[in-house]
């Protein structure tokens, strides 16, 4: 390693670790109120990923809303993306007596949810609103989730990010081997968290779901997991409130049965959550590139950042879709 990438690591790491202590120290309204001003600025800054934000919002509503509704739609998008950003270090302050106040429950289906204190489940969600708080407001209420995070290429911020992710009692593992871990924890009536919108390449690990009417290659570890286990799965997605508190809004459970496949589970999941986020589309990572992959013949209805992938038309014809 470099002199020069030595000591930008440790910079990182300095600016994080000042992030991790001092964050936690402010009053909540302030907390929220920086992360605001932080998207904006982001929004200002950030011209690529604003670029792609705007096109994807464009791509999926510029049918029913103006260029001022669109551009306005991506700056909330970055002020949602701060806000969980903000808050991932101000969790320090979350606790089992006060999570009710800032992260509190709806759920069509409680039968379920504590049925899996005995049993296990997988629960999964979107990167929508703050996720990260959706899994620690769990872990406070008793569900220890085993949750698998990509590490940084700086391992001394995965540390950082570990410990704020495990303090309220998950465990983090890393994608290396995660298979297997995640399958024996559930298989001793253990509990295991998924973001089911996770882009990859077109691999094993990988298939091929419609979102918002079109093609990506997302994760297919928890379908993998689901048809192995047989567990139920428990959907749920995390709204923001004005105030800054959010409420976990949880879903029916889904049961598959053998007919199903990786790609008719992931696409099941994916179709619970695509309705709340066209209602409200802000919360959604709207900067990150969710439709990589080009069709054959369908340029005209995918972004400019779309590429034609043979791996993932052959995907495509495998599935039949």
């Amino acid at each position: 390693m470099s002199i020069w990438k030595k000591m930008r690591y440790k910079l990182e790491w300095f600016g994080v670790q000042m992030l991790y202590t001092l964050i936690p120290l402010l009053p909540r309204k302030i907390a929220h109120g920086i992360s605001q001003w932080l998207g904006l600025l982001g929004f200002a800054a950030d011209k690529r990923g604003r670029n792609t934000a705007i096109e994807n919002f464009a791509l999926i509503f510029g049918k029913e809303k103006t260029d001022a509704e669109i551009r306005e739609l991506a700056k909330r998008s970055y002020q949602s993306f701060t806000q969980t950003v903000v808050d991932q270090f101000w969790s320090k302050r979350l606790n089992p007596e006060n999570i009710d106040s800032y992260c509190s429950i709806e759920t069509e289906d409680w039968d379920t949810i504590n049925e899996a204190k005995k049993t296990g489940a997988i629960w999964v969600t979107p990167h929508y609103s703050n996720f990260e708080w959706l899994a620690l407001s769990m872990g406070f209420r008793g569900y220890s989730f085993t949750i698998v995070a990509q590490d940084f290429k700086n391992e001394s911020l995965t540390e950082i990010y570990k410990r704020n992710r495990e303090v309220s009692g998950h465990k983090v593992i890393s994608q290396r081997g995660a298979l297997r871990q995640l399958l024996k924890g559930l298989q001793n009536k253990g509990n295991a968290a998924f973001l089911t919108d996770l882009t990859i390449p077109p691999s094993k690990a990988a298939t091929i779901i419609e979102c918002f009417g079109r093609k990506t290659s997302v994760t297919s570890i928890h379908a993998e997991l689901m048809k192995r286990t047989g567990l139920p799965v428990i959907p749920g997605i995390c709204i923001p409130r004005d105030d800054g508190s959010y409420v976990f809004k949880g879903f029916k459970a889904l049961k598959f049965g053998p007919e199903d496949n990786e790609q008719t589970i992931a696409q099941a999941c994916w179709n619970i959550f695509e309705p709340h986020i066209r209602e409200n589309p802000a919360p959604w990572l709207w900067m990150y590139k969710h439709w990589r992959y080009l069709p054959k013949g369908e340029e005209d209805r995918y972004p400019s950042y779309a590429r034609q992938n043979q791996q993932f038309d052959e995907a495509c014809e495998r599935i039949g879709i």
